[in-house]
């Protein structure tokens, strides 16, 4: 009997589409094309001479001075273009695309043309030359100096470009959060900008020097040929070949293999990448602990003095629309649909957004017309924006060292609002090595940690799980409660906004729908939206005879009697819907029928999402007890019905 092999797995075929004959032989002859020099050069050159070659006075010369002058270019690139590519970068100005075509020119026009442009620029009868001579004594042609100009006018542009596209890639949400904190334009730069571009700007400089250091054209054009003074090594190839052409091989392969070097240094990313956080490392997780320990572990932060209490005004124009006045130490939760202007509106009292202005005043000091990092205003973004080359240790204290506050008296605050968040044990981590809940409580204890007189928080513990949000809750609830200033925090848990929030606010349109306290607003919601996110039915519609007429058709009996054409919303409770098999009978003046489309469930309860052709979608629950009697699945036609004294009805 013949056996069965297993079929072994075949290797995996890669990705890819096999390139045609057509576009594969032109590409091969392009690849030999630009390696037969290299080849040339490395067979022509006199290997058992190579030493005596490169050891020769005149080498050795040229190349000491190679290297001063585009070290001196490196640095001198570094000091114009850094700022150059900020600017090209971040900041939007009137000829911005006439700059960038400047900085590209020199790469695209002859090196000997670059060097005629300088000399006519700088020599003795040039533009500047002259006033250059007379008033600093400083004569740019035929002089070192001159071949650093020459090596940084052909050189610069490769740091420019580089930079710029790892600024480009870098995004704004870091530097914002780091001037919220406090830190100074120039700090932010230096702190936040320049480190997380940094591989952009290594490639750059690394591209730069290595253009330094090989340029010819310019330097013979414009600082002449001068032994020692701007005789450098790609000039002293150009004289070798006359007399001597297998020294000149030589030293075209110490600049060949300089310039090799460089290229696999780089390995290719020489428009550079910043360093923002991937997907976070698998890090072992942290172990919470119980929620009672955690309490007598969170020591309370001393109340604000008295004097240190910071009432809210703001008038906000714009997108949003709307004037906040909010006494110290309340706490105000921002509710709304996304597109409402919930993230608008913090972004407008940091000063961080010309989609809206806030003309702000904190405690009595108007703070409107001030730099974000001179408000006192503190944010937390949606996804933190933990600084990727700090610690979280690092992370926390940073709004105390933009204050100015000691290093050590900063890092041991830092220390005691990390260890209060339970994330203590983490402080000396990177954020890409910690877990997106712990990320989030890091960012918050920041916030927490630099004393802000205005506390914005945009969903601060949406990536934290349900035992751990309860602690974080606690520990924030703790502190707000001897916090001098004022804190909005967005959300979309309606839990925390009844838990955190003294006040809440509705946004729609970036208009205000309505300001009350929570147990208001989950009593008598003034927006579809919220009541939603209560979990209510939320039917918006006209006054009419017998009823309210629903924007989504059909008549809605309510009991209380409203003004003619008047605009209200019905709420209807889940738990108010009566789901039946047969059309009922009895009182209920709203009856309609429907079809079960979905059933989840919310604790000990199932509730019922039924769609109908005679009223807008209901939800509904019921218990599992009474859902297996009535037979309930996905596709079930029922029957629902709701008494007109079971309706909530707000006027709009």
């Amino acid at each position: 009997m013949k056996q069965l092999r297993p079929r072994t797995a075949s290797r995996p075929r890669t990705s890819g589409t096999r390139a045609p004959l057509a576009l594969a032989a032109p590409a091969l002859l392009a690849v030999a094309f630009l390696l037969l020099p290299l080849i040339g050069i490395l067979t022509r050159t006199s290997w058992g001479e190579l030493g005596t070659h490169l050891s020769s006075p005149g080498v050795v010369e040229a190349l000491q001075l190679s290297l001063v002058v585009s070290l001196w270019s490196l640095g001198l690139s570094l000091l114009l273009g850094v700022p150059l590519a900020w600017l090209l970068a971040r900041t939007e100005f009137p000829g911005k695309a006439l700059v960038r075509s400047l900085v590209l020119l020199p790469m695209v026009l002859p090196p000997t043309v670059g060097g005629v442009a300088l000399l006519l620029a700088f020599g003795r009868r040039g533009v500047l030359g002259p006033w250059l001579e007379s008033t600093f004594g400083l004569t740019l042609p035929f002089h070192t100096a001159g071949a650093v100009v020459a090596a940084t006018f052909v050189a610069m542009p490769f740091l420019v470009i580089s930079l710029e596209g790892a600024l480009g890639g870098l995004r704004p949400r870091y530097e914002e959060t780091a001037a919220s904190l406090g830190a100074s334009p120039v700090r932010v730069f230096l702190t936040v900008t320049l480190p997380m571009v940094a591989p952009g700007l290594i490639a750059g400089a690394a591209l730069t020097w290595a253009r330094a250091l090989g340029e010819f054209g310019a330097t013979i054009t414009f600082a002449g040929n001068l032994p020692g003074t701007t005789q450098t090594l790609p000039l002293q190839v150009y004289l070798l070949l006359q007399d001597r052409p297998e020294a000149a091989t030589s030293v075209s392969l110490l600049l060949l293999a300089i310039a090799m070097a460089v290229l696999i240094g780089l390995r290719g990313r020489w428009t550079g990448t910043p360093r923002t956080p991937a997907a976070r490392a698998a890090a072992p997780p942290e172990p919470e602990p119980p929620a009672a320990e955690a309490a007598s572990k969170d020591p309370a932060p001393a109340p604000a003095p008295a004097e240190e209490q910071w009432a809210l005004h703001a008038e906000v124009t714009g997108f949003n629309d709307l004037t906040l006045t909010v006494s110290p130490g309340t706490t105000v939760a921002v509710v709304g649909p996304n597109g409402a202007g919930k993230t608008t509106l913090l972004r407008a009292l940091l000063g961080l957004t010309p989609r809206a202005h806030a003309a702000l005043t904190l405690g009595g000091s108007d703070v409107g017309g001030l730099p974000p990092h001179r408000r006192g205003v503190a944010w937390v973004p949606q996804d933190g924006a933990l600084f990727p080359h700090l610690s979280a240790l690092s992370n926390t204290a940073y709004g105390l060292r933009a204050r100015g506050v000691p290093r050590a008296q900063a890092r041991r605050s830092a220390q005691q609002w990390l260890d209060r968040l339970g994330v203590g044990t983490l402080a000396h981590r990177k954020p890409s090595e910690v877990s997106g809940g712990q990320a989030q409580r890091i960012a918050l204890a920041r916030a927490l940690a630099s004393r802000p007189r205005l506390l914005l928080l945009d969903e601060p513990l949406s990536a934290l799980d349900q035992t751990t949000r309860a602690r974080v809750r606690h520990t924030l609830r703790t502190h707000l409660e001897g916090f001098g200033g004022v804190c909005l925090i967005v959300t979309h848990d309606p839990v925390e906004a009844v838990s955190l929030a003294d006040r809440v606010l509705v946004l729609d349109g970036g208009k205000a729908l309505q300001d009350a306290p929570p147990a208001e607003v989950a009593r008598h919601p003034r927006s579809p939206w919220v009541a939603r996110m209560l979990g209510r039915n939320a039917w918006p519609g006209r006054a009419a005879e017998g009823g309210l007429r629903l924007s989504g058709g059909g008549l809605l009996v309510v009991a209380d009697p409203l003004p003619d054409a008047a605009e209200a919303l019905a709420i209807i409770a889940p738990e108010a819907v009566s789901v039946h098999r047969e059309r009922p009978g009895g009182s209920p003046r709203n009856v309609w029928p429907g079809t079960v489309r979905e059933i989840t469930s919310t604790g000990s309860r199932l509730r019922l999402l039924i769609t109908s052709d005679q009223a807008p979608d209901l939800v509904a629950e019921v218990t599992p007890q009474a859902a297996a009697e009535l037979g309930l699945a996905d596709g079930t036609p029922v029957w629902t019905s709701v008494k007109a004294t079971e309706v909530t009805v707000v006027a709009l």
